[in-house]
């Protein structure tokens, strides 16, 4: 699977590409902006003509698109907070594969924007090259999403450490480890202990080549009791990990558990079906291992490269 699509929709509202409609009549805040370049000109000069051009007090949704130097956009972002000041929903990276691989694109330290828009609700963030997360305090944050084919253990352990009250859905894409996933259960110990986010009702620990490490992890957390959603999905999920999750505490109390792109027999899934007949479980998307070409069996993730 790569991510093929550009958002058609961001946190409730319909997407409206600058490049393509940079006049349309209505209500500036009623569509989530997306800004990108158009390969002819800097991204830094299309965001200051849209700065210029829509009024953008009354923008709260916005969406950043390609950009050659993708790296520099928290800083540009952050920067332009005055002109933002009802910014409540932000999306870094819109970029799909054949602008440009996942792995591909550049991050640098996104705690800027946290910082320059203390009312963000909701912050979505796609790539991880580079990537930085210091420890930072929001009451407004309630969604935290980073997109990668490779987080950094560095980042998951700087997410653990913020002090997000509010936050009530949170998703990391782990990925694999040739591509800067290297995140490990440790480093997510203080989110899976419950310590840490008191409001969480989702957890996504997704896309991971650890998935069975994960599942014995989260069959023993105390994040689980207070979660209405638990996701899994997109990694590498095999009947060792749902025989833990089944093992382990029970999860009848989840409203879904997304267990999607999975490695797992026809008779655990059956038997996970069985165990949670009033949760609503996603097992679409058996997969089958590959030979390596050396003999082996070759267990893969959705998104990577």
């Amino acid at each position: 699977m790569t991510v093929s699509d550009h958002l058609s929709h961001f946190a409730g509202l319909p997407v409206t590409d600058f490049l393509h409609d940079p006049r349309p009549a209505g209500d500036p805040g009623a569509t989530a902006w997306r800004v990108r370049t158009d390969y002819k000109r800097p991204f830094e000069e299309i965001f200051q003509e849209f700065l210029d051009t829509v009024d953008t007090t009354r923008v709260s949704h916005l969406i950043t698109g390609y950009d050659e130097n993708a790296a520099h956009v928290p800083g540009l972002l952050a920067d332009a907070a005055g002109r933002l000041p009802a910014l409540r929903n932000l999306f870094v990276g819109d970029i799909v594969f054949e602008e440009s691989e996942i792995s591909w694109i550049e991050r640098e330290d996104i705690t800027p924007l946290l910082e320059a828009f203390p009312g963000l609700e909701c912050l979505e963030v796609r790539g991880s090259q580079g990537l930085q997360v210091r420890p930072v305090s929001s009451a407004a944050l309630r969604r935290l999403r980073f997109e990668s084919g490779g987080l950094p253990g560095e980042v998951v352990r700087g997410v653990g450490a913020c002090d997000l009250p509010g936050l009530e859905h949170l998703d990391l894409w782990l990925g694999v480890e040739n591509y800067g996933g290297d995140a490990t259960v440790a480093d997510l110990a203080p989110i899976l202990s419950g310590e840490r986010f008191p409001a969480l009702r989702h957890l996504g620990l997704e896309d991971a080549e650890i998935a069975d490490e994960i599942a014995a992890a989260v069959a023993g957390a105390p994040i689980v009791a207070r979660l209405e959603s638990l996701s899994l999905a997109m990694g590498t999920l095999t009947d060792e990990g749902a025989e833990a999750l089944l093992s382990g505490q029970p999860l009848t109390h989840l409203r879904r558990l997304d267990l999607h792109h999975h490695f797992l027999s026809d008779a655990m899934m059956e038997r996970v079906r069985q165990a949670l007949p009033g949760v609503e479980v996603n097992l679409d998307a058996q997969q089958k291992p590959e030979d390596d070409g050396d003999g082996d069996e070759w267990l893969f993730v959705a998104v990577s490269e």
